[in-house]
């Protein structure tokens, strides 16, 4: 099937246009609903099922990829691709403006949230590196402004950014495993929110933990749910934490062997954009980030972390020999 472009006036084929969003659910009766548009009941979303966005993929779309970028890719019969890394995230506002409550490519739905007011849940997302596809991506995400930014839909503290990582062919258990030992950084970044709550439980992200479902990182089936993750107040911050949890992700899983350093190299540009270059802070979550790390590793809690994961200094039994000898100063 051809298409004219209204721009140029030339006709284009689908696989020269690459993957399309913008008529998901107008080609889908299933989807095509009104309620997708619209404020549901609590896990409503659920029920209703999610779009894959990972997978239909063109040529055209992963033609700027090098070589080991495309490892992470799945060619499935037909000549389309799939991205082997998921991720999405639940976006919980105090209030959602009127105007933005009607359907997006980006979104399943919106619900009623118990803690903060309210939340947009989004479909399926393929988690990529730098390229035309991942535009698409933030090409979705900007379309979603007056949901995600703040000066349009508020929230407060209260309100989560609750963000949900899947690998095709892999257990949540398996990736928690292989994640374990390089998400120091996530922990840093959203040290504040494992005091709360609604995510302050099994910060050693134990496979094996029956207890509240309140935890900072919850493993489910073929998942992992980092809970600890705070709320979106901008589509920048959104892209961001895209691009963070690609490098993490894509470390764990393709570079095992690979030392705490090596990627906190790597994630260091996207911290940096973070916090507008301002060093000081940069420096400080780096710092934070290796003290989560040897806490992931050793079980121990060290003078970094305490006053995040043993703020009532109940947990003594567990501080490393430092924090032992010298105190809580």
């Amino acid at each position: 099937m051809k298409t004219l472009h209204k721009t140029t006036g030339i006709m284009t084929t689908n696989a020269e246009l690459g993957i399309q969003y913008k008529d998901i659910y107008n080609n889908d009766d299933a989807y095509n609903t009104r309620e997708r548009g619209v404020i549901n009941g609590y896990h409503s979303t659920q029920n209703r099922g999610f779009k894959e966005l990972h997978k239909g993929a063109k040529n055209t779309d992963i033609a700027q990829l090098k070589k080991v970028d495309r490892k992470n890719l799945i060619s499935v019969l037909n000549g389309d691709f799939m991205s082997k890394f998921t991720i999405g995230f639940e976006v919980e506002k105090n209030n959602i403006n009127r105007s933005a409550t009607k359907p997006y490519p980006l979104f399943a739905g919106f619900e009623r949230d118990s803690s903060c007011g309210y939340e947009a849940v989004t479909n399926i997302i393929p988690l990529l590196p730098a390229g035309h596809w991942r535009n698409k991506i933030f090409s979705l995400m900007f379309d979603a402004t007056k949901v995600i930014d703040d000066a349009f839909s508020p929230s407060n503290h209260r309100c989560g950014g609750h963000t949900t990582i899947g690998v095709e062919g892999m257990t949540g258990e398996e990736i928690a495993n292989a994640m374990r030992k390089n998400v120091g950084i996530i922990y840093s970044l959203f040290r504040k929110r494992l005091t709360n709550t609604y995510c302050y439980a099994n910060l050693q992200m134990d496979a094996g933990f029956r207890g509240t479902r309140y935890q900072a990182v919850q493993i489910k089936g073929n998942v992992v749910e980092f809970r600890l993750v705070s709320r979106f107040q901008s589509v920048k911050q959104m892209w961001r934490r895209y691009e963070l949890f690609y490098i993490v992700l894509d470390f764990s899983i393709n570079n095992p062997n690979g030392s705490h350093n090596a990627l906190l190299k790597k994630c260091l540009p996207v911290v940096k954009s973070m916090y507008n270059n301002d060093m000081e802070k940069v420096n400080e979550i780096m710092t934070i980030a290796k003290g989560f790390q040897k806490y992931l590793k050793t079980g121990k809690i060290n003078r970094a972390v305490v006053r995040w994961v043993d703020p009532n200094r109940s947990q003594q039994s567990l501080w490393d020999n430092e924090l032992r000898r010298n105190g809580w100063r």
